[in-house]
């Protein structure tokens, strides 16, 4: 049974910092390359960080600079910092694996920022 549960996330003011954590069971989390997603009311779910298996990482330009995503294998464990955030930030924040036959995602974590 796969499980991702996130966590971390909250109310926070335009400018402020959150950390959101999701933690993985069910798989070989080592082999896995892992990813953050956001999707706002009514807008397309898209992604905002991601890091494979060895490690490589990936950021839109919306949140280069801004946002750092890491993992911790011993842990089963990959984190996303987010730093000064913007009110267009305010999404669930969504924590995927990538499996061989499917993605398997988390339920999500309310970030909202307010100005």
């Amino acid at each position: 049974q796969v499980q991702l549960v996130e966590s971390g996330g909250g109310l926070v003011q335009a400018g402020g910092s959150l950390r959101l954590s999701c933690a993985a069971s069910g798989i070989i989390f080592s082999v896995n390359d892992m990813g953050w997603y956001r999707q706002a009311p009514g807008k397309q779910r898209e992604l905002v960080a991601a890091i494979t298996r060895a490690g490589r990482i990936n950021y839109p330009d919306s949140v280069k600079g801004r946002f750092t995503i890491s993992r911790d294998n011993a842990k089963n464990t990959v984190y996303l910092q987010m730093n000064s955030l913007k009110p267009e930030d305010t999404a669930v924040y969504y924590c995927k694996a990538k499996g061989v036959l499917s993605d398997y995602w988390g339920q999500g974590t309310q970030v909202t920022v307010s100005s």
